[in-house]
Protein backbone atom coordinates (compact mmCIF):
# COMPACT_ATOMS: atom_id res chain seq x y z
CA UNK A 1 0.00 0.00 0.00
CA UNK A 2 1.46 3.52 -0.80
CA UNK A 3 0.52 6.72 0.56
CA UNK A 4 -1.92 7.88 -1.74
CA UNK A 5 -3.92 4.49 -1.24
CA UNK A 6 -6.95 4.50 0.97
CA UNK A 7 -7.15 2.51 4.20
CA UNK A 8 -9.57 -0.42 3.41
CA UNK A 9 -12.39 -0.12 5.68
CA UNK A 10 -12.75 -3.10 8.14
CA UNK A 11 -16.40 -3.98 8.74
CA UNK A 12 -18.24 -6.02 11.57
CA UNK A 13 -17.53 -6.65 15.01
CA UNK A 14 -14.92 -8.49 17.62
CA UNK A 15 -14.34 -9.58 20.70
CA UNK A 16 -12.01 -6.97 22.01
CA UNK A 17 -10.04 -10.65 22.75
CA UNK A 18 -9.71 -11.88 19.24
CA UNK A 19 -8.25 -8.15 18.38
CA UNK A 20 -5.22 -10.26 16.49
CA UNK A 21 -7.41 -11.74 14.07
CA UNK A 22 -9.26 -8.76 13.32
CA UNK A 23 -5.15 -7.12 13.38
CA UNK A 24 -4.58 -10.23 11.02
CA UNK A 25 -7.38 -9.37 8.89
CA UNK A 26 -6.45 -6.03 8.07
CA UNK A 27 -3.13 -6.85 7.69
CA UNK A 28 -4.24 -8.98 4.45
CA UNK A 29 -5.58 -5.99 2.88
CA UNK A 30 -2.29 -3.63 3.87
CA UNK A 31 0.34 -6.25 3.34
CA UNK A 32 -0.92 -9.34 1.66
CA UNK A 33 -3.01 -7.91 -1.63
CA UNK A 34 -6.02 -9.07 -0.07
CA UNK A 35 -8.95 -7.25 -2.45
CA UNK A 36 -12.38 -8.75 -0.64
CA UNK A 37 -13.17 -11.29 2.30
CA UNK A 38 -14.84 -11.71 5.09
CA UNK A 39 -13.77 -14.02 8.41
CA UNK A 40 -16.11 -15.29 11.66
CA UNK A 41 -15.05 -17.21 14.48
CA UNK A 42 -17.46 -18.94 16.73
CA UNK A 43 -16.69 -20.39 20.42
CA UNK A 44 -19.37 -22.84 21.79
CA UNK A 45 -21.43 -21.35 18.93
CA UNK A 46 -21.11 -18.05 19.63
CA UNK A 47 -19.47 -15.49 17.57
CA UNK A 48 -16.60 -13.78 18.75
CA UNK A 49 -15.05 -12.87 15.46
CA UNK A 50 -17.59 -11.20 12.61
CA UNK A 51 -15.74 -9.08 9.68
CA UNK A 52 -15.53 -8.54 6.34
CA UNK A 53 -14.04 -5.55 4.24
CA UNK A 54 -12.64 -4.38 0.60
CA UNK A 55 -14.97 -4.87 -2.92
CA UNK A 56 -16.93 -7.83 -3.71
CA UNK A 57 -16.18 -6.29 -7.35
CA UNK A 58 -12.98 -4.01 -7.63
CA UNK A 59 -14.65 -3.65 -11.27
CA UNK A 60 -17.68 -2.37 -10.52
CA UNK A 61 -16.25 -0.45 -7.31
CA UNK A 62 -19.29 -2.32 -5.49
CA UNK A 63 -18.10 -2.93 -1.64
CA UNK A 64 -18.50 -6.03 0.33
CA UNK A 65 -21.62 -6.23 2.43
CA UNK A 66 -22.46 -8.07 5.26
CA UNK A 67 -24.15 -10.23 2.68
CA UNK A 68 -22.32 -10.18 0.23
CA UNK A 69 -21.19 -14.19 -0.90
CA UNK A 70 -18.41 -15.90 -3.13
CA UNK A 71 -17.03 -18.96 -4.22
CA UNK A 72 -15.74 -20.93 -2.10
CA UNK A 73 -14.78 -24.03 -4.21
CA UNK A 74 -13.72 -26.89 -2.14
CA UNK A 75 -15.39 -25.69 0.79
CA UNK A 76 -18.35 -27.25 -0.54
CA UNK A 77 -16.63 -30.85 -0.09
CA UNK A 78 -17.55 -30.38 3.32
CA UNK A 79 -21.37 -29.79 3.04
CA UNK A 80 -21.28 -32.28 0.79
CA UNK A 81 -19.28 -34.80 2.89
CA UNK A 82 -21.91 -33.60 5.90
CA UNK A 83 -25.41 -34.17 4.12
CA UNK A 84 -23.81 -37.67 3.27
CA UNK A 85 -22.67 -38.12 7.18
CA UNK A 86 -26.37 -37.40 8.18
CA UNK A 87 -27.48 -40.17 6.14
CA UNK A 88 -24.86 -42.29 7.78
CA UNK A 89 -26.09 -41.12 11.09
CA UNK A 90 -29.70 -42.15 10.46
CA UNK A 91 -28.46 -45.70 9.44
CA UNK A 92 -29.72 -45.25 5.86
CA UNK A 93 -26.36 -45.14 4.20
CA UNK A 94 -23.65 -47.57 5.50
CA UNK A 95 -20.13 -46.37 4.60
CA UNK A 96 -18.54 -50.17 4.10
CA UNK A 97 -21.00 -51.24 1.54
CA UNK A 98 -20.19 -50.96 -2.35
CA UNK A 99 -21.74 -48.14 -3.90
CA UNK A 100 -22.94 -50.50 -6.19
CA UNK A 101 -25.61 -51.65 -4.06
CA UNK A 102 -27.27 -47.81 -3.89
CA UNK A 103 -25.83 -46.96 -7.56
CA UNK A 104 -26.27 -49.82 -9.56
CA UNK A 105 -24.72 -48.22 -12.76
CA UNK A 106 -21.23 -47.69 -10.70
CA UNK A 107 -20.34 -51.39 -10.97
CA UNK A 108 -18.63 -50.58 -14.30
CA UNK A 109 -15.05 -51.51 -14.97
CA UNK A 110 -13.69 -53.02 -11.68
CA UNK A 111 -15.49 -50.54 -9.30
CA UNK A 112 -18.36 -53.42 -8.27
CA UNK A 113 -16.97 -53.40 -4.58
CA UNK A 114 -16.00 -50.27 -4.09
CA UNK A 115 -17.40 -48.86 -0.90
CA UNK A 116 -19.33 -45.71 0.72
CA UNK A 117 -15.99 -45.03 2.55
CA UNK A 118 -13.52 -44.84 -0.38
CA UNK A 119 -15.57 -42.05 -1.82
CA UNK A 120 -15.64 -39.84 1.15
CA UNK A 121 -11.83 -40.40 2.24
CA UNK A 122 -10.92 -40.07 -1.56
CA UNK A 123 -9.02 -43.35 -2.08
CA UNK A 124 -12.26 -44.38 -4.85
CA UNK A 125 -9.70 -44.15 -7.93
CA UNK A 126 -11.58 -41.68 -9.82
CA UNK A 127 -10.23 -38.14 -9.25
CA UNK A 128 -10.81 -37.37 -12.94
CA UNK A 129 -12.28 -38.60 -16.42
CA UNK A 130 -9.72 -39.59 -18.91
CA UNK A 131 -11.90 -38.60 -22.14
CA UNK A 132 -12.36 -34.67 -22.66
CA UNK A 133 -15.00 -33.39 -21.10
CA UNK A 134 -17.39 -31.71 -23.46
CA UNK A 135 -17.99 -27.80 -22.23
CA UNK A 136 -20.52 -27.28 -19.72
CA UNK A 137 -21.25 -31.11 -19.32
CA UNK A 138 -20.20 -30.61 -15.92
CA UNK A 139 -23.33 -28.08 -15.14
CA UNK A 140 -25.68 -31.26 -15.98
CA UNK A 141 -26.02 -33.74 -13.22
CA UNK A 142 -27.13 -37.10 -14.77
CA UNK A 143 -24.83 -36.53 -17.71
CA UNK A 144 -21.71 -36.50 -15.34
CA UNK A 145 -22.57 -39.12 -12.46
CA UNK A 146 -23.74 -41.08 -15.93
CA UNK A 147 -19.50 -40.83 -17.00
CA UNK A 148 -17.82 -41.06 -13.52
CA UNK A 149 -20.43 -44.61 -13.66
CA UNK A 150 -18.62 -45.45 -16.96
CA UNK A 151 -14.95 -44.52 -16.10
CA UNK A 152 -12.34 -46.98 -14.82
CA UNK A 153 -10.85 -46.48 -11.91
CA UNK A 154 -7.04 -44.87 -11.84
CA UNK A 155 -6.07 -47.40 -9.54
CA UNK A 156 -7.58 -50.19 -7.49
CA UNK A 157 -10.17 -48.71 -5.23
CA UNK A 158 -9.60 -48.85 -1.54
CA UNK A 159 -5.46 -49.38 -2.55
CA UNK A 160 -3.93 -46.22 -1.91
CA UNK A 161 -5.38 -42.18 -2.09
CA UNK A 162 -5.38 -39.55 -4.08
CA UNK A 163 -7.20 -36.15 -3.84
CA UNK A 164 -10.86 -36.17 -5.66
CA UNK A 165 -11.15 -32.47 -6.58
CA UNK A 166 -14.24 -32.05 -8.27
CA UNK A 167 -15.70 -35.65 -8.73
CA UNK A 168 -15.85 -36.10 -5.37
CA UNK A 169 -18.97 -34.01 -5.45
CA UNK A 170 -20.92 -36.05 -7.76
CA UNK A 171 -19.64 -39.36 -6.27
CA UNK A 172 -20.83 -38.45 -2.70
CA UNK A 173 -23.54 -36.32 -3.99
CA UNK A 174 -25.23 -39.08 -6.12
CA UNK A 175 -25.24 -41.20 -2.71
CA UNK A 176 -27.59 -38.46 -1.26
CA UNK A 177 -29.66 -37.84 -4.09
CA UNK A 178 -30.20 -42.15 -4.11
CA UNK A 179 -30.62 -42.37 -0.91
CA UNK A 180 -32.67 -39.13 0.23
CA UNK A 181 -34.83 -39.13 -2.99
CA UNK A 182 -33.85 -35.23 -3.12
CA UNK A 183 -30.71 -33.43 -5.15
CA UNK A 184 -27.75 -32.89 -3.20
CA UNK A 185 -28.63 -29.12 -3.06
CA UNK A 186 -32.19 -29.81 -1.85
CA UNK A 187 -30.95 -31.96 1.12
CA UNK A 188 -28.01 -29.70 1.98
CA UNK A 189 -30.64 -26.46 1.96
CA UNK A 190 -33.37 -28.88 4.02
CA UNK A 191 -31.32 -30.49 6.15
CA UNK A 192 -28.29 -28.49 7.17
CA UNK A 193 -28.65 -24.48 5.74
CA UNK A 194 -32.07 -23.83 7.01
CA UNK A 195 -32.11 -25.29 10.26
CA UNK A 196 -28.56 -23.65 10.85
CA UNK A 197 -29.89 -20.43 9.45
CA UNK A 198 -26.40 -20.19 7.15
CA UNK A 199 -26.14 -18.59 3.80
CA UNK A 200 -24.25 -21.56 2.23
CA UNK A 201 -25.87 -22.27 -1.21
CA UNK A 202 -25.16 -25.60 -3.52
CA UNK A 203 -27.22 -24.07 -6.56
CA UNK A 204 -27.21 -20.78 -6.08
CA UNK A 205 -30.89 -19.28 -6.78
CA UNK A 206 -30.45 -16.24 -9.85
CA UNK A 207 -32.30 -13.44 -6.94
CA UNK A 208 -29.13 -14.27 -4.83
CA UNK A 209 -26.72 -12.88 -8.14
CA UNK A 210 -26.67 -9.18 -6.69
CA UNK A 211 -24.79 -10.57 -3.74
CA UNK A 212 -22.74 -12.39 -5.66
CA UNK A 213 -18.76 -11.36 -5.39
CA UNK A 214 -16.92 -12.72 -8.27
CA UNK A 215 -13.62 -14.91 -7.94
CA UNK A 216 -10.45 -13.26 -9.11
CA UNK A 217 -8.20 -15.85 -10.54
CA UNK A 218 -4.36 -16.60 -9.81
CA UNK A 219 -2.04 -15.77 -11.65
CA UNK A 220 1.09 -17.14 -11.00
CA UNK A 221 4.89 -16.35 -11.29
CA UNK A 222 6.46 -17.51 -14.49
CA UNK A 223 9.86 -17.55 -12.64
CA UNK A 224 8.73 -18.94 -9.31
CA UNK A 225 9.34 -22.66 -8.04
CA UNK A 226 7.25 -25.24 -9.00
CA UNK A 227 5.72 -27.77 -6.98
CA UNK A 228 5.68 -31.29 -7.93
CA UNK A 229 1.92 -30.60 -8.94
CA UNK A 230 2.34 -28.26 -11.20
CA UNK A 231 5.10 -29.83 -12.84
CA UNK A 232 3.26 -32.79 -13.98
CA UNK A 233 0.48 -30.71 -15.01
CA UNK A 234 2.45 -28.26 -17.17
CA UNK A 235 4.27 -31.00 -18.78
CA UNK A 236 1.52 -33.75 -19.49
CA UNK A 237 -1.82 -32.82 -20.62
CA UNK A 238 -2.66 -37.23 -20.02
CA UNK A 239 -1.28 -36.58 -16.74
CA UNK A 240 -3.66 -37.17 -13.44
CA UNK A 241 -2.96 -33.74 -11.97
CA UNK A 242 -4.02 -32.13 -15.70
CA UNK A 243 -7.00 -34.35 -16.24
CA UNK A 244 -7.99 -33.92 -12.12
CA UNK A 245 -7.34 -29.89 -12.53
CA UNK A 246 -8.30 -28.70 -16.06
CA UNK A 247 -10.66 -31.38 -17.73
CA UNK A 248 -14.17 -29.77 -16.50
CA UNK A 249 -15.51 -28.65 -19.89
CA UNK A 250 -14.98 -25.33 -18.95
CA UNK A 251 -16.11 -25.19 -15.49
CA UNK A 252 -16.25 -21.65 -14.73
CA UNK A 253 -17.49 -20.60 -11.07
CA UNK A 254 -18.48 -17.06 -12.37
CA UNK A 255 -20.65 -17.65 -15.21
CA UNK A 256 -24.36 -18.26 -14.04
CA UNK A 257 -24.72 -21.58 -15.56
CA UNK A 258 -22.12 -23.05 -13.25
CA UNK A 259 -22.94 -21.57 -10.05
CA UNK A 260 -26.53 -22.24 -10.23
CA UNK A 261 -25.66 -25.77 -10.85
CA UNK A 262 -25.55 -28.55 -7.97
CA UNK A 263 -21.29 -29.23 -7.92
CA UNK A 264 -20.87 -30.61 -4.97
CA UNK A 265 -17.00 -30.91 -5.13
CA UNK A 266 -16.61 -26.93 -5.74
CA UNK A 267 -19.44 -24.93 -6.62
CA UNK A 268 -20.68 -23.99 -3.11
CA UNK A 269 -21.25 -20.02 -2.40
CA UNK A 270 -21.15 -18.71 0.97
CA UNK A 271 -19.30 -16.05 2.75
CA UNK A 272 -17.29 -16.52 6.61
CA UNK A 273 -20.14 -16.65 8.50
CA UNK A 274 -21.79 -19.21 6.63
CA UNK A 275 -18.56 -21.74 6.93
CA UNK A 276 -17.96 -20.95 10.54
CA UNK A 277 -21.96 -21.45 11.54
CA UNK A 278 -21.98 -24.81 9.24
CA UNK A 279 -18.99 -25.76 10.99
CA UNK A 280 -20.66 -24.83 14.68
CA UNK A 281 -22.38 -27.87 15.74
CA UNK A 282 -19.20 -30.30 14.45
CA UNK A 283 -17.51 -27.80 17.20
CA UNK A 284 -20.03 -28.74 19.69
CA UNK A 285 -21.00 -32.18 20.05
CA UNK A 286 -23.52 -32.14 16.62
CA UNK A 287 -25.57 -29.45 18.49
CA UNK A 288 -25.78 -25.76 17.47
CA UNK A 289 -28.81 -24.08 19.11
CA UNK A 290 -32.01 -26.70 19.48
CA UNK A 291 -30.21 -28.44 16.23
CA UNK A 292 -28.83 -32.14 16.82
CA UNK A 293 -27.07 -32.35 13.20
CA UNK A 294 -25.01 -35.24 14.31
CA UNK A 295 -24.01 -37.53 16.93
CA UNK A 296 -21.13 -37.32 19.13
CA UNK A 297 -19.77 -40.68 17.88
CA UNK A 298 -20.23 -39.42 14.26
CA UNK A 299 -18.18 -36.64 14.66
CA UNK A 300 -15.31 -38.44 16.41
CA UNK A 301 -15.58 -40.39 13.67
CA UNK A 302 -15.57 -38.26 11.00
CA UNK A 303 -12.53 -36.14 12.25
CA UNK A 304 -10.67 -39.48 12.74
CA UNK A 305 -7.81 -40.04 9.87
CA UNK A 306 -9.03 -42.45 7.40
CA UNK A 307 -5.73 -42.05 5.17
CA UNK A 308 -2.68 -40.82 4.99
CA UNK A 309 0.14 -40.76 2.67
CA UNK A 310 3.65 -39.25 1.94
CA UNK A 311 2.43 -38.90 -1.33
CA UNK A 312 -1.01 -38.63 -2.87
CA UNK A 313 -1.39 -40.02 -6.18
CA UNK A 314 -3.11 -36.74 -6.95
CA UNK A 315 -1.52 -33.70 -5.26
CA UNK A 316 1.82 -35.54 -5.22
CA UNK A 317 2.39 -34.31 -1.79
CA UNK A 318 1.53 -35.72 1.65
CA UNK A 319 -2.17 -35.51 2.81
CA UNK A 320 -4.26 -36.68 5.40
CA UNK A 321 -8.04 -37.39 4.76
CA UNK A 322 -11.09 -37.64 7.34
CA UNK A 323 -14.37 -38.99 6.16
CA UNK A 324 -14.70 -36.17 3.78
CA UNK A 325 -12.28 -33.57 5.56
CA UNK A 326 -9.38 -32.91 5.53
CA UNK A 327 -6.79 -32.56 8.56
CA UNK A 328 -3.92 -31.00 9.35
CA UNK A 329 -1.38 -30.99 7.10
CA UNK A 330 2.03 -29.92 7.65
CA UNK A 331 4.10 -29.86 4.38
CA UNK A 332 6.45 -26.43 5.48
CA UNK A 333 9.11 -28.97 5.19
CA UNK A 334 8.50 -29.80 1.14
CA UNK A 335 9.84 -27.36 -1.03
CA UNK A 336 8.92 -25.78 -2.54
CA UNK A 337 6.69 -25.24 0.57
CA UNK A 338 4.58 -21.99 0.37
CA UNK A 339 0.45 -22.59 0.66
CA UNK A 340 1.34 -26.34 0.56
CA UNK A 341 0.11 -26.76 4.02
CA UNK A 342 -2.78 -26.37 6.54
CA UNK A 343 -2.51 -26.63 10.18
CA UNK A 344 -5.30 -26.68 12.67
CA UNK A 345 -5.24 -27.69 16.14
CA UNK A 346 -4.74 -31.94 16.76
CA UNK A 347 -8.21 -33.18 15.99
CA UNK A 348 -9.61 -30.14 13.92
CA UNK A 349 -10.92 -30.77 10.71
CA UNK A 350 -12.57 -29.26 7.94
CA UNK A 351 -11.72 -28.19 4.32
CA UNK A 352 -9.94 -25.26 2.27
CA UNK A 353 -11.19 -24.31 -1.17
CA UNK A 354 -8.96 -22.85 -4.13
CA UNK A 355 -7.09 -20.03 -3.58
CA UNK A 356 -7.51 -20.32 -0.01
CA UNK A 357 -10.76 -19.87 1.95
CA UNK A 358 -11.44 -22.27 4.91
CA UNK A 359 -13.98 -23.72 6.66
CA UNK A 360 -13.62 -26.01 9.92
CA UNK A 361 -14.12 -27.21 13.00
CA UNK A 362 -11.95 -28.15 16.67
CA UNK A 363 -14.00 -29.70 19.10
CA UNK A 364 -11.09 -29.39 21.49
CA UNK A 365 -11.46 -25.50 21.95
CA UNK A 366 -15.29 -25.66 20.84
CA UNK A 367 -14.45 -23.40 17.29
CA UNK A 368 -15.81 -23.32 14.26
CA UNK A 369 -14.02 -20.98 11.88
CA UNK A 370 -14.61 -19.59 8.03
CA UNK A 371 -12.60 -17.86 5.93
CA UNK A 372 -13.84 -16.64 2.14
CA UNK A 373 -12.16 -14.07 -0.14
CA UNK A 374 -11.91 -13.18 -3.96
CA UNK A 375 -8.63 -12.94 -4.64
CA UNK A 376 -6.97 -16.10 -4.84
CA UNK A 377 -3.92 -17.68 -3.70
CA UNK A 378 -1.12 -20.07 -5.20
CA UNK A 379 -0.42 -23.35 -3.81
CA UNK A 380 -2.27 -26.30 -3.08
CA UNK A 381 -3.93 -25.71 0.77
CA UNK A 382 -3.70 -22.07 2.79
CA UNK A 383 -1.72 -19.38 2.05
CA UNK A 384 -0.37 -16.80 4.32
CA UNK A 385 -4.23 -15.17 4.28
CA UNK A 386 -6.05 -17.38 5.44
CA UNK A 387 -3.36 -19.61 7.53
CA UNK A 388 -2.41 -15.76 9.75
CA UNK A 389 -6.18 -15.76 10.37
CA UNK A 390 -6.36 -19.33 11.57
CA UNK A 391 -2.77 -19.01 13.39
CA UNK A 392 -3.85 -15.40 15.31
CA UNK A 393 -7.04 -17.72 16.53
CA UNK A 394 -5.36 -20.22 17.93
CA UNK A 395 -2.36 -18.31 19.51
CA UNK A 396 -5.66 -16.18 20.95
CA UNK A 397 -7.12 -19.49 22.85
CA UNK A 398 -3.84 -20.33 24.40
CA UNK A 399 -1.95 -22.19 21.71
CA UNK A 400 1.55 -21.71 21.53
CA UNK A 401 3.24 -23.74 18.79
CA UNK A 402 2.56 -25.22 15.61
CA UNK A 403 5.88 -27.16 15.61
CA UNK A 404 4.61 -30.93 15.63
CA UNK A 405 2.32 -29.84 12.80
CA UNK A 406 -0.93 -29.17 14.63
CA UNK A 407 -1.21 -26.37 16.78
CA UNK A 408 -0.78 -26.96 20.49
Amino acid sequence: MTDAEPRTVIHGTHDPKFAAVADAFEANFADRGEVGASVCVMIEGETVVDLWGGLADPQARIPWRRDTICPVFSCTKAATAICAQILVDRGELDLHKPIAEYWPEFAQNGKDRATVLMALNHSLGLPALREKVPKGVFNDWDATTALLAAEAPFWAPGTRNGYHMISFGWLVGELVRLVSGKSLGEFFADEVAEPLGVDFWIGLPKEHDRRFAPIIPFKPDPDAPKSAFVQALLGDQTSLQFLALMNTGGFDINDRATRAAEIGGAGGVANARSLAGMFAPLANDGAAGDVQLLSKDRIDAMRTASVATMEDATLLAPSRFGQGFMLSMDNRWQAPHADNSVIMGRGAFGHVGAGGSIGFADPARRMSMGYAMTRMGGGIFLNDRGQGLVDAAYRTLGATSDASGCWT
